[in-house]
């Protein structure tokens, strides 16, 4: 019998299964293809249930300001994978996950039974409905036209369709949100570092047109802030995300509070150092990947059941301190959670000629939400480097399912980081009242002189 160990070479990507593509017929959505166009039907063997249309209400309990309730509360963990037994799960597994439980013996996936939670508002199922027929790429892939608001390729074609539907997929429209940050040493130590961060995700504004979207070439306008700790304190960056990167690099401007000035900041983007991350991340890892797609070749290897972080409410809970979480080599996995759900496959490779300390990446991106829930990064000797999970929750006040907790682990060096740490916090606010007025250089001048 092979060992764990000698298995995890024998999981290839060419070696899932490939699903069967699906012509872009706008009549199957809402009927054997949910209305984003994933598998309305449960799996074969039912452990993937039927969706039924996700999370539409809150639980009576919840209040507008409240960290979102479990209503899955009541759940038992199904089975545990470990790296004693991780070779009966290989064909569930992630390569990153599998790399995961042998470098670390005191990793685990909790696995519980599956909910397929995501859901959204209805207008954003009328516009997805609307965008098949006048969709496409452009500029080679590293752009769209023809459609706003919803998923742009509810029935992708290739990697890119599947990767615009991930930069694309709805976050609410605009927000306000404090959440803090941590590089975990192999030890556990570790500084938090505490953003204030506001959005408008221009693509779903109401009353947006494609053409208004496309004349402003302007995806999301984002603002950061660093509040703590004091060494870093009013450092501000303004992003004005365009949709085709290449015509038009995103827009970007750092306010430093040392100097009082404010100053363009092309070097937010690619495999730039991200924000106070101590390195541990770049700058096209924030929200699982941003940015322009052009210096990779994106193949979509497929379609496949496979075990991936969800419904990550015992995360969420301000019922726990960040310290609960944050421990040695990997967070707490005690307060994970796992489950089986059917994901699209995407392969990044680096282009001949272009640069990235990424050699090959790897998207797992859930059907229901078009959300990346895992992803592998490799180093330039085509050795898996770091593993990345986004761990999501249904935020039902808003309707869209985001992460609230990404963990970036580094396999070279031991270390970590955790972002969006929102236990200690207060709670992201989806009715915020924002203005492109608020994402310009003025605005961020205005900002660091208060």
């Amino acid at each position: 019998m092979k060992t764990f160990a000698q298995l995890i070479p024998l999981v290839p990507l060419g070696a899932f299964a490939t699903a069967s593509l699906f012509s872009a017929d706008a009549s199957r959505l809402g009927k054997d293809l949910t209305p984003l166009g994933a598998e309305t039907k449960a799996s074969a063997d039912g452990t993937i249930p039927a969706w039924s249309g996700g999370i539409l209400t809150p639980p009576a309990a919840y209040k507008p300001g409240d960290h979102h309730p479990d209503p899955f509360a009541a759940d038992a963990p199904l089975y545990t994978v470990t790296p004693a037994n991780a070779a009966q799960y290989v064909a569930k597994l992630t390569a990153g996950h599998l790399a995961v439980l042998k470098t670390y013996p005191s990793y685990k996936l909790n696995v519980y039974p599956s909910r397929r939670s995501a859901s959204n508002p209805q207008r954003v199922y009328d516009a997805t409905r609307q965008n098949v027929a006048t969709a496409k790429l452009v500029a080679g892939g590293n752009g769209f036209s023809g459609v706003v608001l919803g998923v742009p390729f509810p029935m992708p074609e290739n990697g890119l369709e599947v990767v615009w539907n991930f930069l694309t997929r709805y976050r609410g429209v605009a927000a306000n949100r404090q959440v803090d940050q941590a590089a975990v040493e192999r030890t556990g130590g570790y500084q938090l570092v505490r953003f204030e961060d506001a959005f408008i995700f221009n693509y779903a504004v109401p009353g947006m047109t494609s053409a208004v979207l496309e004349k402003e070439n302007t995806l999301i306008y984002y603002k950061q802030e660093v509040v703590a700790p004091a060494r870093l304190a009013g450092t501000i960056l303004l992003a004005q995300e365009t949709i085709d990167q290449v015509k038009e690099p995103r827009r970007a401007w750092v306010y430093n509070a040392g100097r009082r000035r404010v100053t363009r900041a092309p070097n937010v983007a690619y495999d730039n150092p991200g924000t106070a991350a101590d390195g541990q991340r770049t700058s096209d890892q924030f929200d699982m990947f941003n940015g322009a797609p052009d210096r990779y070749d994106w193949t979509l290897v497929g379609k496949k059941e496979m075990l991936v972080p969800y419904n990550a409410y015992k995360l969420h809970s301000n019922k726990i301190k960040h310290a609960d979480i944050l421990k040695p080599l990997h967070i707490n996995q005690d307060l994970t959670r796992y489950e089986l759900h059917r994901v699209w496959v995407v392969e990044g490779k680096l282009k001949s000629g272009t640069s990235h300390l990424y050699s090959r990446r790897t998207f797992y991106i859930d059907e229901d939400s078009w959300q990346i829930l895992a992803a592998d990064h490799y180093d330039g000797r085509g050795q898996m480097w770091r593993v990345s999970e986004a761990h999501c929750i249904n935020y039902y006040d808003a309707l869209t399912f985001w992460s609230t907790l990404e963990v970036h682990i580094d396999l070279q060096n031991g270390r970590y980081l955790a972002g969006g740490l929102d236990n200690e916090n207060k709670m992201y606010n989806f009715a915020a009242k924002l203005s492109p007025d608020d994402f310009t250089p003025d605005s961020l001048r205005r900002d660091g002189v208060r």
